[in-house]
This record gives C-alpha cells, sequence and structure tokens, in this order.
C-alpha cells in the first residue's frame, strides 16, 4: 500500500460552518495511485495510536473481502468536524466511509456488505451499522454498554430508518456529504446529531444497514470514564450556551422519530426524571454518567467562554 502525506491547511469552500484553518497532517494510504476508488474511507485521530487501538483498525482494514478503497487519516487537528472536512476534500470516492479511531470492525465483509447495499439505494444519505457488545469485553464495559442508551444498537433485518447512524462507522454518498456543507466545525460536540439533521432536510433517508456491525466500545478505565462523561456535559454546556441552535433531541431506537428541540424546563424534568429512574432501578454506571454529565454541564454553562474551544 502506498502512503503519502500532505498538509490540512487546505480550502474546503464546500463546509457551511468553517471554523479556522486545520492543524496537523493527512495521510492517505492507497493500493493504486492512480485508480479513484469507489470509498474513501476517513479517519480523524489526535495523536495516530490511541493506545493502539487505530492501528489495529488499519490491520483489520487489510483483510476486508472489499479492496475498493482509500484510506484518509487526519492526525492532530482538535475539531473532528473540521478533520473530516479536510480528509472529503482530498478524498476522491464515490462514497465517504467514517470511523474513529478506536472502531473495531465486527467482520471481514463489512466494508462489501455497506457498499452493495448503498449502491442499490440513491435515496439514502447516510447510513450507519449496528454497534454490539464484543463477547471479550470486560465487565466493566460490558456493563457501561448494557446500561448506557445509545452505547450500544441492535442488528436490523432490513434496512431501517434511524438515529443511531454515528460517525464510529458509517456510509455517505459523496455528493451529499458536499451538499449539505458537510461537518460543523464550529461545535465541539453533537456533531452526529447535526448531520443527520442536514441530510434530512436535504431530502435523503438516513438508516442503519441489516447483517453489518461494528464494536464502539466506552473507556476502558473508571478514570477515563469519569474524564469523558465530565468533558461530554462540559462541552453540551458549550453548545447550548453559544450555538443553541445547533441543540438537537436524540433517539434510543431504531425507528423512533427525532423530536423538536424541547424547553429548557422540559429538559431539565426529563433529566431528573432519568436520574431518579436509574437510581430506583440500580444502573449504577448509567446514574453515575448522568450525575457527571450534569456537573461538567453546570460548571461549563457558568464558566465557560466562547474562546474556550
Amino acid at each position: 500500500m502506498i502512503t503519502s502525506s500532505i498538509a490540512t491547511n487546505i480550502p474546503r469552500p464546500f463546509v457551511k460552518y468553517p471554523n479556522g484553518e486545520s492543524t496537523g497532517k493527512i495521510e492517505i494510504h492507497r493500493d493504486d495511485p492512480i485508480k479513484k476508488p469507489l470509498i474513501s474511507i476517513i479517519i480523524p485521530t489526535a495523536d495516530a495510536t490511541r493506545d493502539g487501538l487505530l492501528p489495529s483498525l488499519l490491520e483489520q482494514l487489510k483483510l476486508q473481502t472489499f479492496r475498493d478503497f482509500e484510506i484518509i487519516v487526519i492526525i492532530g487537528d482538535t475539531r473532528q468536524g473540521r478533520a473530516i472536512n479536510c480528509g472529503a476534500q482530498v478524498a476522491e470516492g464515490k462514497y465517504l466511509v467514517t470511523f474513529d479511531d478506536d472502531t473495531r470492525l465486527g467482520h471481514t465483509d463489512l466494508l462489501e456488505n455497506m457498499a452493495n447495499q448503498i449502491e442499490q439505494h440513491s435515496d439514502i444519505g447516510m447510513a450507519g451499522v449496528a454497534n454490539l457488545v464484543p463477547p471479550d469485553a470486560s465487565f466493566f464495559v460490558k456493563r457501561i454498554m448494557k446500561e448506557l442508551p445509545r452505547r450500544t444498537s441492535p442488528m436490523v433485518t432490513e434496512i431501517i430508518d434511524s438515529d443511531m447512524a454515528e460517525h464510529p462507522c458509517c456510509i455517505i454518498p459523496r455528493d451529499v456529504f458536499l451538499k449539505v456543507g458537510g461537518e460543523n466545525e464550529i461545535i465541539p460536540r453533537g456533531l452526529d446529531p447535526y448531520l443527520r439533521q442536514a441530510i434530512r432536510n436535504a431530502g435523503y433517508r438516513v438508516v442503519v444497514l441489516p447483517g453489518i456491525y461494528i464494536h464502539h466500545l466506552p473507556p476502558k478505565t473508571f478514570h477515563k470514564f469519569v474524564k469523558q462523561f465530565y468533558r461530554n456535559g462540559k462541552m453540551a454546556a458549550y453548545v447550548n450556551k453559544f450555538y443553541p441552535e445547533f441543540v438537537i433531541e436524540l433517539t434510543t431506537r431504531h425507528g423512533d422519530k427525532v423530536s423538536e428541540k424541547r424547553s429548557t424546563l422540559i429538559r431539565v424534568v426529563s433529566y431528573i426524571g432519568r436520574l431518579l429512574k436509574t437510581f430506583l432501578t440500580l444502573r449504577i454506571f448509567y446514574l453515575l454518567s448522568l450525575v457527571l454529565y450534569l456537573t461538567g454541564y453546570v460548571i461549563g454553562t457558568v464558566t465557560l467562554k466562547e474562546s474556550d474551544v
């Protein structure tokens, strides 16, 4: 496989919500430097390793039965949305596939199945896959994935409209991605909901594909768990405080319709209700995640300035 590197400070004229020049670099891995691939795989990463998970993902990609792809790794950009947009700008594939740098592929024909299915449905603008609990996960990881909503998503038997299509593994026609203005580079959190809404508003379906799955795991240690959910709350506060127009509701099951944005009062009452329900049902890790998120949200609301992120 041939690897080339370029700087990330490239113009991105298609972007609807830009945020300055990118930093870091782009690595492009291709088997054939001349032939345009069908799929461009885009993987943003902070340090090009993610505790060894990114090298593992790259090795898994070598075992895929489908080979008509290029891999674009964007290294060192602090904004995930901007990193993905930089990858899309240099991508040459008809379809973009995004992976997080800690995604584990479920099977060797994953890309083949994704490509075959989306090629048959021109009305699909974004397609995700199931996220299953791996059998070798630790007790800690299994409990988090089973207790927390959206940490897993079940397999489906047919293509189904779903809010569970997410960046850890999804496929998007490149022309659709460019048409909607790409990722939102301004917000540090809420990229998945924003992109799904933009694609739906453009008249395309957002779905989950049958027969395909990955493993996308939560933090493996308690310390990282605390750090992640506290930061999630703080970044959610930042978006709500400075960019409330980008706050979008979520669903927790395939097929559920995304509701309109709720008022602050309703959101507060709903959150209190979830806290009580998780306490009564003894879902300890879910309860802890809610408390950590709330703590980060309150502190972020009080202390964050727009220039802080």
